[in-house]
């Protein structure tokens, strides 16, 4: 997923930052905006559209 969103969005992502964590933890923000928690849905987002999402909260 990182390599789709910095090929599709090297302009406009200024880093990128992977935080491991225990328990099944996976969350997915832009900035402070929290797009996706896995903790809360309880599986891990569709990839394309994790992706689009990020694109559409960058500036």
């Amino acid at each position: 997923m990182t390599g789709k969103i910095l090929a599709r969005f090297k302009a406009r992502v200024s880093s990128l930052e992977l935080v491991p964590s225990d328990g099944g933890c996976f969350e997915l923000s832009v900035g402070d905006k929290l797009l996706y928690s896995k903790l809360r849905e309880g599986k891990f987002p569709d990839e394309a559209w994790a992706v689009e999402a990020v694109g559409a909260s960058l500036p």
